[in-house]
């Protein structure tokens, strides 16, 4: 599967996977949460991102920006995710939010109301 924005279908995604084996997931700061060609949806377990989101790698995003309102750009070595969504498809509409600051684990968190799965 893939997953594309709902408003201009961009592709925003490589090819990925349901995550199956979560024993996969790396919750170490400054690594990768999930193995790249994978998803998951958060079950609010550990309070990643909010419940439902579309977790992937950082790896398998493609098609896609940073938001232009440098309010959502914050973290000190990477993106904290902490001000808002920061990351759009190449049409700017808004997707998901990049988690790759120093102390947190990396990954994209994708708003299930803004794309979905082809």
């Amino acid at each position: 599967m893939k997953l594309i924005c709902k408003t201009c279908e961009t592709e925003i995604t490589k090819q990925v996977t349901e995550l199956k084996d979560l024993n996969l997931i790396n919750k170490n700061d400054g690594k990768d949460y999930i193995p790249e060609g994978f998803f998951i949806i958060d079950n609010g377990e550990d309070d990643i991102q909010a419940k439902g989101s579309i977790i992937v790698n950082i790896k398998d995003l493609i098609n896609s920006n940073y938001h232009t309102d440098d309010i959502r750009l914050n973290g000190c070595c990477g993106y904290d995710g902490l001000d808002g969504i920061n990351r759009v498809c190449l049409n700017n509409h808004e997707i998901g939010t990049e988690n790759s600051d120093c102390w947190m684990p990396h990954f994209i968190a994708l708003n299930p109301a803004l794309v979905k799965f082809i």
